[in-house]
């Protein structure tokens, strides 16, 4: 159980782009990665706008000669200095992500990056062969991977309690976008236009996080190939879904779905992952993330705690408090940064035996994502069609 000891004997100099005032994730960044004093702030390019970015970085505690007016500047400058930042957060549009990650690889800098990485497959293995040649990690935040079920979940899958896998069936569909609530909302308006997220919104924006559940709990199931059909409900979002529906085959014979929407009224947020095999299913809800679902056919239902000492080793020990009490979000990107800090120390040190056993969102999943994103918009773009997915 964590309880507030450093894993670390130092904490990581640490600094943001984007995470402003006005940002949706900017708070959750800075609470997860200052929770167990593995990082600390010390400078940042916090907002498009340079005053205002000051300003913000002043209320946060950041000297004043360390709020910079934009990313170019704050790498070059804090990289001049003896106590420079050693890491750095990118918490800003999508399309702005390859060449930030860039230029801070560059610079010598580990990375937090908002996912996606980049726009297309080419870029993001790019990114990935330069944080190889820089010895720098590059971490992605699929923030809902940091619940500790789903650790839990990928023991009982390698432990062959669900016996051969055959289905793998993921949502992440809420309601509040049913209508065109961009036109009010600038901190939305982004999200649905072509130039700053590119190719697609939901698929991008939902999809890749129970996506990335699955790859967590079955490593080794790899995706063939996969179709894709998707819809603008809200038209002036189009050429951009805010629904879609994708199959997938696996290269074990098993069989995927995932919808993703934007448009599913009423529903707070959908994200459901529920894996089936040949002897028991598991499932994991976001909206209750503290339990799961274990269903052995012929036997009742079962509702495993989190927290609890019948659980593997791997799922108890990110715990904060003990079972009963509701842990959340905030702690499952706690638990992501104090990894993103162990992997980025062990780098430094050059601990390969530790990296090569040591599970996070790393680079690798953040190509994966954007992969499956082109994939899924070329299947549709050509009619639904089955595409290769390598």
């Amino acid at each position: 159980m964590i309880n507030g000891i450093k894993p670390l004997d130092r904490s990581l100099r640490w600094g943001m782009v984007g995470g402003g005032g006005t940002s949706q994730i900017g708070y959750i960044h800075r609470s997860a990665a200052l929770r167990d004093n593995t990082f600390t702030l010390l400078a940042g390019a916090f907002d498009i706008d340079a005053e205002r970015g000051r300003a913000f970085g002043a209320s946060l505690g950041v000297a004043g000669d360390r709020c910079y007016p934009d990313y170019q500047t704050l790498f070059q400058q804090e990289a001049e200095r003896a106590d420079g930042i050693e890491a750095v957060s990118i918490a800003t549009p999508n399309n702005t992500h390859f060449a930030i990650c860039k230029a801070a690889l560059e610079a010598g800098l580990h990375v937090v990056c908002e996912k996606p990485l980049c726009f297309t497959t080419e870029e993001a293995k790019e990114l990935a062969a330069l944080s190889e040649a820089k010895n720098k990690i590059i971490g992605v935040t699929y923030g809902y991977s940091g619940h500790q079920l789903i650790q839990q979940a990928r023991s009982m899958i390698a432990e062959g309690l669900l016996g051969e896998i055959r289905i793998v069936n993921m949502s992440f569909s809420h309601g509040f976008h049913n209508e065109a609530v961009e036109l009010a909302n600038p901190s939305t308006r982004w999200r649905v236009d072509p130039k700053f997220v590119g190719p697609s919104y939901v698929l991008g924006d939902l999809a890749t996080h129970p996506l990335f559940l699955a790859e967590t709990m079955l490593p080794e199931l790899k995706i063939k190939r996969l179709m894709c059909s998707r819809q603008s409900f809200v038209k002036t979002r189009a050429p951009l879904e805010d629904n879609a529906f994708v199959l997938m085959e696996y290269d074990n014979g098993a069989v995927g779905s995932l919808w993703c929407s934007a448009v599913n009224c009423g529903s707070m947020h959908g994200q459901k992952i529920r894996v089936i095999g040949s002897k028991a299913s598991l499932e994991w809800w976001d909206e209750q993330p503290n339990q799961l679902r274990y269903e052995v056919q012929g036997e009742p239902v079962q509702i495993l705690e989190r927290g609890m000492g019948y659980l593997a080793p791997r799922a108890l020990e990110e715990d904060r408090i003990g079972g009963g009490h509701p842990e959340g979000l905030f702690e499952a990107w706690s638990n992501l940064y104090r990894r993103f800090a162990v992997a980025m120390d062990a780098s430094d040190r050059g601990d390969k035996a530790l990296l090569e056993n040591f599970w996070y969102p790393d680079v690798h999943a953040g190509v994966t994502g954007v992969q499956w994103v082109e994939r899924c918009v070329e299947s549709a773009d050509a009619g639904a069609t089955w595409v290769d997915f390598e």
